[in-house]
């Protein structure tokens, strides 16, 4: 059972990734800068508390899951989905904090290279969500 919560809750963190990088980013970067910045800051802080909670219980669920059938593949899938903290932590957190620091008014240029950088840093947990799914998956249908 936990390996299904496990591949349902790494499916919908992908999901919500993806949809943020084909569909909300690109929306995002046909508005001008100061109208993008005062998307961005709501949008952020909305989708990292989603993301964030997703991808621990995904990860607590993968490892119930492997404690349970000794599958390897629930392992290191709930390793990689739970490694979009560390990434974002480390990787995305100054580029968020840039941002989160400017106001729209200031009509500074960095705005828009900023949250360009963004959705390539966060393309990266696209493909973390998309490992993980595919890793809980195999590991449910070969087990």
């Amino acid at each position: 059972m936990f390996g299904l919560f496990a591949l349902t809750i790494a499916a919908a963190f992908t999901g919500a990734a993806i949809y943020i990088n084909i569909a909300e980013q690109p929306a995002r970067l046909a508005l001008d800068d100061a109208a993008l910045l005062r998307e961005w800051k709501p949008s952020y802080k909305r989708g990292f508390a989603m993301q964030a909670t997703l991808a621990v219980l995904g990860f607590a669920c993968g490892v119930v899951a492997w404690t349970q059938t000794g599958e390897t593949r629930f392992l290191y899938g709930a390793l990689i989905l739970v490694a979009n903290w560390p990434w974002t932590l480390l990787a995305i957190m100054p580029t968020n904090n840039k941002l989160m620091g400017m106001e729209p008014s200031e009509n500074d240029p960095q705005i828009r290279l900023l949250v360009q950088r963004w959705g390539w840093l966060h393309a990266v947990r696209s493909g973390l969500g998309i490992l993980a799914t595919v890793l809980f998956f195999l590991s449910l249908i070969g087990h």
